[in-house]
């Protein structure tokens, strides 16, 4: 049976709740999350608390941000103008969009709008908050040398994922 190590793809259902027990995300068995360890691809915390278990596994976890998304920095904090989005495109606070900065595509929020000045934040909308994962290990496999150089996971045509190029 397969143990779950640094170079593993693994499939994990869980129930991500926040801090007073609300449901923040999940993947069921049918439809399990599939990811390459060693690869950044989850939050440092969840990653240690898999390696050595096994399909068929169940444990729970909480993480401190530290382990999880960190905690909120104030350089992922800025002022923009009004004038830098869509005329037509209605701001609200809380308002999600992607938007480009160095090193590539990054989600903000807008958090606030004072006249033609909007507030937004890069850090990730978990940053800071005690999570806590229930996961089901549902499958382990050893990573393929090609997985592991693009850190990624391929899946196989027959799985129903969509494939992907490199450039």
């Amino acid at each position: 049976m397969q143990i779950i190590d640094d170079k593993s793809v693994v499939g994990i259902a869980y129930v991500l709740k926040g801090e007073v027990g609300e449901v923040l995300d999940k993947s069921s068995s049918d439809d399990p999350f599939v990811f390459l360890t060693g690869a950044e691809a989850i939050v440092p915390g969840l990653e240690r608390a898999l390696l050595g278990r096994k399909p068929g596994d169940t444990f729970s976890v909480t993480l401190q941000p530290v382990d999880a998304y960190g905690f909120p920095r104030t350089d992922l904090i800025g002022q923009v103008s009004r004038n830098q989005f869509p005329s037509d495109l209605e701001l609200n606070p809380g308002l999600r969009f992607q938007g480009e900065v160095a090193g590539g595509i990054r989600m903000f929020t807008i958090k606030s709008i004072e006249g033609d000045t909007v507030t937004i934040d890069a850090n990730h909308e978990m940053a800071g908050k005690i999570l806590t994962f229930e996961v089901e290990v549902v499958s382990v496999r050893a990573a393929t040398s090609e997985e592991i150089s693009h850190k990624h996971v391929h899946h196989g045509d027959d799985c129903g994922h969509h494939g992907h190029h490199h450039h």
